[in-house]
């Protein structure tokens, strides 16, 4: 990733970082290197493909289907780790 996003999260994780003991990012940092070891980037959908059809609970523990969004328009979709 180049250009002012990649900036914008870099600046975002130095912040984040500072806020936290160095112990915990540290734990973070390698549990990420090991996600990348494990060859899982290998396995992840790429820009432009399309998402396999779904159902997950959102956070209200409601089912939303990704078929059912679709009907009503492009759909981007956004993952994070879950709550801490």
């Amino acid at each position: 990733m180049t250009g002012p996003l990649n900036q914008r999260l870099a600046e975002m994780r130095a912040e984040k970082d500072a806020k936290r003991p160095p112990e915990v990012t540290a734990i973070m940092n390698q549990a990420t290197a090991d996600l990348r070891a494990s060859g899982i980037l290998d396995r992840i959908c790429a820009v432009g493909d399309r998402a396999p059809l779904f159902a997950r609970p959102n956070l209200a523990g409601e089912t939303v289907r990704l078929r059912a969004l679709l009907r009503r328009g492009p759909v981007v979709l956004s993952f994070f780790r879950g709550r801490w």
